[in-house]
């Protein structure tokens, strides 16, 4: 399988937070490992972070799509808001194709 890395990171809602005050020992970790393992994917890391998003994690899945599915269900539970996709992409390859299309674009005016 050709796999894709991705990042992904976002913010807990008050009703995850009242979930972890309830429990704190829950690991967060695993429940994105099995999430990802439904949809082929594996993870890399998963940290809860100091800053304008609450988690990042460095995830592999098969496309954007797969990943875009966990978005998905997770924020439908109303404990995930704001969740971000940032696919890893190779900028040679986007660079080769600028300069192709460069060659060819007439600007307006």
């Amino acid at each position: 399988r050709n796999m894709k890395k991705f990042y992904v990171m976002g913010n807990y809602s008050a009703k995850a937070f009242q979930g972890f005050v309830k429990d704190p020992s829950q690991d967060r970790k695993k429940a994105v490992e099995t999430i990802l393992q439904a949809t082929g994917g594996k993870i890399h890391s998963f940290d809860i972070v100091r800053g304008n998003v609450d988690f990042v994690a460095v995830v592999d899945a098969e496309s954007f799509e797969n990943v875009a599915a966990i978005k998905l269900a997770v924020e439908a539970s109303g404990t995930i808001t704001n969740m971000s996709i940032c696919e890893a992409i190779d900028i040679r390859k986007s660079a080769e194709m600028a300069s192709k299309v460069a060659k060819v674009y007439t600007p307006a005016g």
